[in-house]
């Protein structure tokens, strides 16, 4: 019996097939283009449905399957006609429009009722300030719009023909009532925007239904297999990682590094949600996740690899080749990496990297670690918050692309003075899918159950007290550095 669990990111989308043992037997994966340019930053969601059409199919030439979850990146939405086209490119978190949108729904609500509803600060990033953006300035195509999808509702919608997207997801909008589980009518009412053009709000792990005939017999599928919601992608990593109690996170290091900690109560303190602190409903009874993140993860590294390793051009697995290189010290070099602005608990679209304490000594591999390094800070930072907040976990679990770096995981272990434990699973998103998948079907009577089939811990790393302690002392200075620097930045930047 087969699963497969769909992962849409932001530019490509994979299915990753999983048997009913929790096994790994094959990947399909579809990459396709965002534009950003003239001030838009978009997607067209004909592509990325087209782009699951192509993996779906590759895949049941190979495998008959039972179920298929869908997972997706959160905020960006698509609106669909009557006749379900789309009607205009969807906009990514990272687009600018929304933003006077945003002001003037917190002008009419507060922020402070908008967080006690929605768990997230008002933010143009989220879904609803742009669709009051789209009614603003492009009335006629609001007029037209019967229905308003996330990408996960989108495709499940488009596969079998329901409307319903989990709650994770949803909480993404910036409209959803992470106590009562449901749309806010109030703060749709005060956005103008019409509640019903929205999918209904559903558990992850909900059967949405039969995937639809005319796509089954176009695919070649023997049989029709069943559409489950997944999550926001987040959470379905988080799923993937087995991560189910308070007290335990998972470290996604892809593009973007991002801690997930698990708790089970709605923090009250509004410090939190005022340093970009979102509060998601989980997939557990009771229990809640947020995400504190940055913005550049891996990235970081891709940009050295991409600029500083030319000489490097004939070696396959240049991190590898890297890694077995640098020096097993601290580097003393700190950085700030805000490549791309500042994430949690900044919130600083401005502000940019710096690099202090490099002498002549130093080489490219040392810049090279000293980049870990500095992300592997910013997650402290992070983490620091946190417990003020009353949230502290104590086993993290690491998952994406840099949870392949020995040396990086032994860095945050180092940094964070904490355990921190790999997986085996290269696409823990996807797997986190197939098991809310196969719990869904009724494959396996509950998470816990499927865990003990898709879960499977590679290697831990342990903190080494000396070097914690000598990391320590770099990390108090490291906790200067934004505020000493943000000026300066601010300066450098005035026209």
């Amino acid at each position: 019996m087969f699963i497969g669990g769909l992962d849409i990111g932001t530019t490509g989308c994979k299915l990753s097939i999983y048997n009913d043992k929790g096994e790994f037997v094959f990947n399909s994966y579809k990459e396709y283009d965002v534009s950003r340019k003239n001030g838009a930053h978009e997607v067209d969601a004909q592509i990325i449905f087209d782009s699951v059409y192509d993996v779906l199919s590759e895949t049941v030439k190979k495998y008959e399957l039972e179920a298929v979850g869908v997972t997706t990146f959160g905020e960006t939405f698509v609106a669909l006609d009557e006749n379900d086209n789309v009607l205009l490119p969807s906009m990514l978190y990272t687009d600018p429009r929304g933003e006077k949108e945003c002001e003037e729904l917190c002008a009419i609500l507060g922020e402070k009722r908008m967080i006690g509803i929605s768990g997230v600060k008002p933010h143009p990033m989220y879904s609803l300030p742009k669709m009051m953006w789209i009614k603003n300035n492009l009335p006629k195509v609001y007029a037209k719009i019967k229905h308003i999808f996330l990408m996960e509702d989108y495709i499940v919608y488009k596969l079998c023909g329901k409307a319903c997207i989990d709650y994770s997801l949803a909480a993404r909008t910036m409209a959803f009532d992470i106590r009562q589980r449901c749309w806010s009518r109030e703060i749709f009412d005060a956005a103008g925007i019409d509640v019903s053009l929205m999918s209904e709000p559903v558990p992850a792990g909900n059967v949405a239904g039969i995937l639809k005939k005319d796509i089954a017999d176009r695919l070649g599928a023997n049989k029709p297999f069943k559409i489950v919601n997944g999550s926001h992608d987040q959470v379905a990593a988080t799923v993937g990682a087995g991560i189910f109690a308070p007290g335990e996170a998972v470290d996604g290091t892809g593009t973007v590094e991002c801690i997930v900690p698990i708790f089970d109560h709605i923090p009250e303190n509004e410090e939190m949600y005022n340093k970009g602190y979102a509060v998601v409903p989980y997939v557990t009874e009771n229990t809640y996740v947020c995400y504190a993140f940055s913005f550049t993860g891996g990235a970081v590294l891709k940009w050295f690899r991409d600029n500083f390793t030319a000489k490097y051009n004939d070696v396959k697995n240049i991190y590898a080749l890297l890694d077995a290189n640098i020096k097993d010290d601290p580097t003393g070099i700190l950085v700030l990496p805000h490549f791309a602005g500042a994430a949690t608990p900044y919130m600083d679209n401005s502000s940019r990297a710096a690099m202090i304490g490099l002498t002549l000594e130093h080489s490219d591999l040392d810049i090279y670690k000293a980049l870990m390094e500095g992300v592997t800070y910013e997650l402290m930072i992070n983490i620091e918050n946190l417990e003020h907040f009353g949230i502290s976990p104590d086993k993290i679990y690491a998952t994406g692309g840099g949870a392949s770096s020995d040396v990086w995981l032994q860095i945050k272990a180092d940094i964070l003075n904490r355990p921190m434990t790999s997986l085996s699973a290269k696409e823990v998103g996807a797997c986190g899918t197939c098991m809310l998948a196969g719990v869904g079907i009724g494959l396996y009577k509950d998470l816990e159950e499927a865990k003990q089939y898709f879960v499977k811990p590679k290697s831990t790393a342990l903190p080494n007290k000396e070097k914690n302690e000598t990391y320590a002392k770099y990390y108090s200075a490291y906790r200067k550095i934004y505020d000493a620097v943000r000026p300066i930045v601010e300066e450098a930047n005035k026209s």
